[in-house]
């Protein structure tokens, strides 16, 4: 009986040490961590999700030590882990939503009905990145979530605080990442705008009586529209490979 103890013992505080990094992920990563979803549902969702993971990693991490000061190494180390993690998965949907206020800006939609979301945007973003969260659902985040969190304490060992000069230059790298992610899945909005401008602009040299901004803003609006219904699948396919991408190989091991 007092094994059986000690074996349960030593399993909850397993599942509480995962529970502290996987919690600390999951309220700030995508759909997970969104605000929409209730407080008490994170909760569940982080601690289904550290039940799933800690029996993973029970072979690759050696039990801490009982007591006070363990506890408080734990909580600061692995919350600084979970939240590098989820900041980092964060950053896509920063990308989709950096990309989505480039192309409304390029179009003249940054104003339709773009602010009624709770993080507000405009309206090609909020669309691209509500479809982007629907997207990464339908094809397993979830699964590839527990497996990133796994792989973590590879990088990342329980108890050790990450170095932080090699902490920073990996989120520079994420963070220039979703910067290049952005303007490219931006790319062909700021190209229809180039192109919509200049046309305008002879047209107008041609026909200066010509009032060209009431004639244009029905053509930028009425292309950015059907540009945005023709070229979102493939926009949102390269951000989910990029996605994926991060997810199998996060901290960029050879």
């Amino acid at each position: 009986m007092m094994q059986l103890i000690e074996t349960s013992q030593q399993a909850l505080w397993l599942v509480f040490v995962v529970f502290v990094r996987v919690g600390a992920a999951m309220s700030v990563m995508p759909v997970f961590g969104e605000r929409s979803v209730p407080v008490r549902i994170r909760l569940i969702l982080s601690l289904a999700m550290a039940v799933i993971v800690a029996p993973a990693v029970y072979a690759t991490i050696s039990p801490p030590v009982l007591g006070l000061g363990s506890l408080a190494r734990i909580l600061m180390t692995e919350t600084i882990a979970g939240l590098a993690l989820g900041i980092a998965l964060r950053l896509f949907i920063l990308a989709l939503q950096t990309a989505g206020a480039i192309a409304a800006q390029s179009t003249s939609l940054s104003q339709l009905t773009g602010n009624n979301a709770m993080d507000p945007m405009p309206a090609i973003g909020q669309a691209l990145t509500v479809s982007a969260l629907a997207l990464v659902m339908m094809t397993g985040l979830h699964v590839k979530a527990a497996a990133l969190f796994i792989f973590s304490y590879e990088a990342m060992p329980l108890g050790t605080f990450p170095d932080a000069a090699v902490l920073g230059e990996w989120g520079q790298a994420q963070v220039n990442q979703a910067f290049r992610l952005g303007f490219t899945l931006a790319g062909p909005f700021v190209i229809l705008s180039m192109l919509y401008n200049l046309t305008l602009g002879v047209i107008n040299k041609a026909m200066p009586q010509l009032m060209v901004a009431f004639v244009g803003a029905p053509v930028i609006t009425l292309g950015a529209i059907s540009m945005l219904f023709t070229i979102a699948p493939v926009l949102l396919g390269v951000w989910n490979r990029a996605l994926d991408a991060f997810l199998i190989n996060p901290f960029g091991m050879p």
